[in-house]
């Protein structure tokens, strides 16, 4: 019984059935629930860890790595990306108060009560979040600027994946702190969110030089321009779409 596979009655050999992949029989005991219990913090912490070095490293050289199939020691990058969002939020709106802010610098320049004012104050204020949350859309967008290059529509999803977690542990490491100094003065704050825009470009021809290495340097800047262009174009139409809905529906 121990020497059979409990889900595909397979004789296993080795710790794993080699038809179906379920570890091998063991009663569950105290050893059993502690070792379950180690290998899950230890293989979590290990993997999250891992991949947090080697994204800040080369966030390119490791979407590549991951889609090629270098996956175990890896942790899943979309959840990943949940995770730095969650954080950075958290840091954004208990630590900061970036949402107040925003809406005492709206205040400030008279769209306190003005559609266009509100709107703009829950995109900034939310900016991590929306970004994870059109991580799909992006990567149709990516997608088809690159499409000429090999990869597909879900390993798009991946690379940008990829690219907002490094953009988000930036922002964590490096913006936060930054803004937390500076979260009493509203004009050094708002020039410091200003200036960090302009990190965006530079993360996206940083990582698809590194992912595509074969590519020349002329080609990565040139496909990152359209890119950037699609993503306004969209931006423009969103805020568009937004702006009608609330409109019509009084969300704000």
């Amino acid at each position: 019984m121990d020497n059979q596979c409990q889900n595909c009655h397979q004789l296993i050999t080795a710790n794993f059935c080699s038809n179906c992949g379920q570890k091998k029989y063991k009663r569950i005991d105290r050893k059993y629930l502690m070792d379950e219990l180690q290998y899950s913090i230890i293989h979590t912490n290990k993997g999250f860890f891992y991949s947090m070095k080697n994204i800040l490293q080369n966030p390119g050289k490791t979407a590549r790595e991951f889609i090629d199939g270098n996956r175990v020691n890896h942790y899943k990058p979309i959840l990943l990306t949940f995770v730095l969002s969650g954080v950075f939020a958290f840091v954004s709106f208990k630590l900061i108060g970036l949402n107040s802010i925003m809406e005492a610098y709206y205040a400030k320049l008279n769209l306190s009560s003005d559609l266009v004012g509100q709107l703009m104050a829950f995109l900034t204020s939310y900016n991590s979040i929306i970004m994870l949350l059109l991580i799909p859309f992006f990567s149709l967008i990516s997608q088809f600027t690159f499409r000429k290059w090999g990869q597909n529509y879900y390993e798009h999803i991946v690379m940008n994946a990829y690219i907002q977690a490094f953009y988000t542990a930036i922002c964590i490491l490096l913006l936060s702190p930054i803004l937390y100094v500076y979260r009493n003065n509203l004009t050094t704050f708002i020039m410091v969110i200003n200036i960090s825009m302009f990190i965006y470009p530079i993360i996206l021809v940083w990582f698809y030089k590194n992912f595509y290495k074969d590519k020349p340097l002329t080609s990565i800047i040139f496909k990152v321009f359209w890119l950037l262009t699609f993503i306004f174009i969209g931006y423009v139409v969103l805020m568009f779409l937004l702006t009608m809905a609330i409109r019509w529906f009084g969300f704000l």
